[in-house]
């Protein structure tokens, strides 16, 4: 028995120092990568933030800035905004995103080889950090993405150190610009669905970015001389074939996401009133591209006041336009938009009209006008730059923004953001608002930040009123 019990205790000592010498080797899945490749690094980064943010862009953006409202399963388009339903909490995918740019901007750090991927990857981190700060105000960031290091409740920096901090969004697109630049290296780009690795595309669209930002902060300091110099340098997103975007398929896996949804969750998507009434008073055609007519007239297009109680109305769909074919059965035409030339000359417009730079503010207009009607495969009619409400000069600035939310259609949140920022189009009280009326100017932060980053969560819920949707962030100064 003795003998037995020195066998049985060699043979556990044995598999105790098997266990311990092999662990890491017994708990490694020898079919999964222990490393990624930069260029499908670059690759998922662009084509998820583009699925991604499109798809928020159809169910949030587009009813948060009223180009669409939402007749049920509605409490985000009735400003509930902690009760996101279809979408409206982008914090997520934005912050994963961050976190593989990040990986791919150290290994352009660490390797010469890679060295290609890193003006890109920084282009991409300011563009991933604006999306992030303009929705939500504060955020994490400087001690973001580093558990490694030990900064696993990281503390929430202030969107202005965000924006002109050393490693923020306006110097890394300086960086990148630079770094680009100077690459002079055979190896080429690999992974890149916006530009097929032309890096002179992707230095103008860092000086797009660039000068949209500072537009985006202008009202918070003198930036017209960077501005200026943007301008000048010519080296900006301005002619279409420059257009930063990803082209959707008609079929999955890389399609427009609610092309393939249910179609009754498609069809809770319709007009809104406010889109309407700016439609009608321009004369717009674009009408017929991102609607359909009522079911029950062919030959009118009908809206609805944002934010209706179901519960309380009845609705019949329809007397409403539903969304257009664009979005569904010819959804192979869809783009996801980092950036276009109708934008920037928009931006440049605007610019020039509030005196930061010298430009020929109603060139820039028209031509922005003619670009987005080609980016939307819409034909531009004869006279339309002459008429009345379009015609520039009688409220430039209403018109540009106008034009440019007309244009920004699904396009993430950027129609809200840009009337947070100047005020126009003017937006509508809606229908039965969970917000005592007010149209919310910051998404607010999710839940689990209050669970899994409680003090710095309370120190930026403490600064935004209780996290309130009405704290206004730091450059809406409007």
């Amino acid at each position: 028995m003795k003998n037995l019990t020195i066998l049985f205790t060699g043979f556990l000592l044995t598999l105790a120092t098997s266990c311990t010498n092999d662990f890491e080797e017994i708990n490694l899945n020898p079919v999964a990568p222990v490393d990624v490749q930069p260029e499908l690094l670059l690759r998922k980064v662009l084509f998820d933030y583009s699925e991604k943010m499109s798809y928020e862009g159809f169910v949030a953006g587009n009813l948060l800035g009223q180009l669409f409202t939402a007749i049920d399963f509605n409490l985000f388009d009735r400003h509930s905004l902690t009760q996101s339903q279809y979408g409206g909490n982008p914090w997520e995918f934005l912050y994963e995103n961050l976190r593989d740019n990040e990986i791919l901007l150290e290994k352009s750090r660490n390797n010469s080889a890679f060295k290609v991927y890193e003006g890109p990857a920084l282009v991409l981190k300011a563009l991933l950090t604006a999306q992030l700060t303009d929705l939500y105000g504060d955020v994490p960031y400087s001690e973001a993405l580093q558990g490694k290091n030990g900064f696993l409740t990281p503390a929430y920096d202030s969107q202005q150190d965000i924006y002109l901090g050393e490693n923020g969004i306006l110097k890394n697109l300086e960086k990148a610009v630079t770094s680009m630049q100077a690459y002079s290296s055979a190896i080429s780009l690999q992974g890149d669905i916006l530009y097929s690795g032309d890096l002179s595309k992707w230095v103008k669209l860092a000086n797009s970015l660039r000068f949209k930002y500072l537009m985006r902060i202008s009202q918070t300091g003198d930036y017209t001389s960077e501005l200026q110099n943007l301008y000048s340098s010519g080296n900006l997103i301005l002619d279409a074939s420059d257009d930063a975007f990803y082209q959707f398929t008609t079929s999955q896996p890389n399609n427009f996401r609610m092309s393939t949804a249910r179609i009754g969750d498609f069809g809770l998507f319709i007009m809104s009133e406010t889109m309407e009434e700016v439609l009608t008073d321009l004369d717009d055609p674009r009408q017929a591209r991102y609607f359909r007519p009522t079911g029950g007239n062919s030959e009118v297009y009908n809206g609805l006041l944002n934010g209706p109680d179901a519960s309380q109305l009845s609705i019949s769909i329809n007397d409403y336009s539903l969304t257009g074919t664009i979005f569904r059965e010819d959804a192979g035409l869809m783009k996801a938009n980092f950036m276009s030339s109708f934008e920037m000359n928009f931006l440049i417009a605007e610019a020039a009209e509030r005196g930061f730079l010298s430009a020929d503010a109603k060139m820039h207009y028209e031509q922005g006008v003619k670009d987005a009607f080609v980016y939307w495969y819409t034909e531009l009619p004869e006279g339309y730059l002459d008429n009345e409400a379009v015609a520039y000069g009688s409220e430039p600035i209403k018109q540009i923004i106008t034009q440019k939310w007309l244009a920004n259609i699904v396009n993430g949140y950027e129609g809200w953001i840009e009337w947070r920022r100047t005020g126009y189009p003017a937006l509508k009280t809606i229908s039965a608002s969970l917000n005592n009326n007010q149209i919310p100017v910051r998404l607010p932060y999710p839940a689990g930040e209050a669970a899994l980053n409680p003090e710095s969560y309370s120190a930026a819920a403490s600064a935004t009123n209780g996290n309130s949707v009405n704290a206004k962030v730091w450059w809406d100064v409007n």
